[in-house]
C-alpha cells in the first residue's frame, strides 16, 4: 500500500514539475531573449542561450522609447485605480451583505448580470459618454469608468457575509456608526480577501491595453501596455525591445505577488473552506 502511494505521489510530482516547465518556458525564454541582439532573435535555427550577452536592449528602451514614463504612468493608474476598486468593493460587499433594504436581491442579482455582457460591447457607448465629458486623453477616463469591478463586490459580499452579525450588532450598541464598523471591524478581518482581490485587480490594470488605447492620444501619458504596441511598425517589428519592454513589465507584478502571496494563499484557503 505504502508503495503504490509512493508511486501515486511520484506521478503527482512529476505531472506538477512538468506543468510548472510548461507555463514558465516563455517567460524564461522571454527574459534570456532580451539579452539577444536583434539579429540572434530572429536567426534560424534559433539559439536557447545568447552568444553574445548584451544590455544594450533595456538601455534603449529607457533611453530611446520614454519608457520611464510609461511605466511610471501605469504605476500611478495602477495604485490609484486598485485602492479605489477595492474600497467600492467592500463597500458594495458590506451593504449587500449586512445591510437590510428593499429590493436587495434584485440589485445584486442586476450587478452580477452585468458580469456576463462582454466588455466590448460596452466599449462603443463608454467611448462616447468620454467625448461629451470631454475626458478623452485624460487619466479620469482609465481610473472613474473602473471604480465599480462586479468582480470585486461579489467575491467582497461572501467574504463579509462570513462575519458574525453579532459582532456587527454588539458594534452598533457600542454606538459605532456603519462606516466605523466597516474600517475598525469589517476591513481587519478581511485582510487576506483584500490581498486576493488586489493581486487580481493589479493584473487587470497592469495588463488592460484596449481601453487606455482608445482613450489615451499623448505620448507622455501611455501605459506600458500602449507603449508596448509602438515598437511594432508596419513593415518592422522591433522583437528585442518588445521581448525588453515585456521583461521590464513582470517585474512590478512579481514584486506584488512577493509581497502579498501570504495572504493571497490564505484568502483562497479561506474561500475554499467557506465553500
Amino acid at each position: 500500500m505504502n508503495k503504490k502511494i509512493r508511486i501515486s505521489n511520484i506521478i503527482i510530482y512529476f505531472i506538477l514539475f512538468l506543468g510548472t516547465i510548461i507555463i514558465l518556458f516563455p517567460f524564461f525564454w522571454m527574459f534570456i531573449s532580451s539579452f539577444k541582439t536583434m539579429e540572434e532573435i530572429v536567426a534560424f535555427p534559433p539559439t536557447f542561450f545568447p552568444k553574445a550577452p548584451t544590455v544594450q536592449n533595456y538601455i534603449n528602451v529607457w533611453k530611446e522609447m520614454n519608457f520611464d514614463r510609461y511605466f511610471l504612468n501605469s504605476i500611478f493608474v495602477l495604485v490609484l485605480k486598485t485602492l479605489v476598486i477595492i474600497y467600492t468593493s467592500v463597500l458594495a460587499g458590506y451593504v449587500f451583505s449586512k445591510l437590510q433594504f428593499r429590493f436587495k436581491n434584485g440589485i445584486f442579482l442586476i450587478v452580477l448580470a452585468t458580469m456576463m455582457v462582454p466588455y466590448p460591447v460596452t466599449i462603443l457607448s463608454l467611448y462616447q459618454e468620454m467625448v461629451w465629458f470631454q475626458w478623452i486623453d485624460s487619466y479620469k477616463a482609465l481610473i472613474i469608468t473602473g471604480v465599480f469591478n462586479t468582480f470585486g463586490i461579489f467575491v467582497m459580499k461572501q467574504f463579509i457575509t462570513g462575519i458574525p452579525d453579532s459582532l456587527i450588532e454588539s458594534a452598533r450598541l457600542d454606538g459605532c456608526g456603519e462606516f466605523r464598523i466597516l474600517h475598525k471591524i469589517i476591513m481587519p478581518l478581511i485582510k487576506p480577501a483584500l490581498s486576493a482581490l488586489a493581486i487580481f485587480i493589479c493584473l487587470q490594470i497592469w495588463n488592460d491595453f484596449l481601453w487606455p488605447f482608445l482613450v489615451l492620444n499623448s505620448d507622455k501619458k501611455y501605459t506600458i501596455p500602449v507603449g508596448l504596441a509602438l515598437f511594432k511598425g508596419r513593415y518592422y517589428t522591433d522583437y528585442a525591445k518588445q521581448l525588453t519592454g515585456a521583461a521590464i513589465t513582470i517585474v512590478p507584478v512579481l514584486v506584488i505577488y512577493l509581497f502579498l502571496q501570504k495572504q493571497f494563499v490564505e484568502g483562497i484557503t479561506m474561500a475554499g473552506l467557506k465553500e
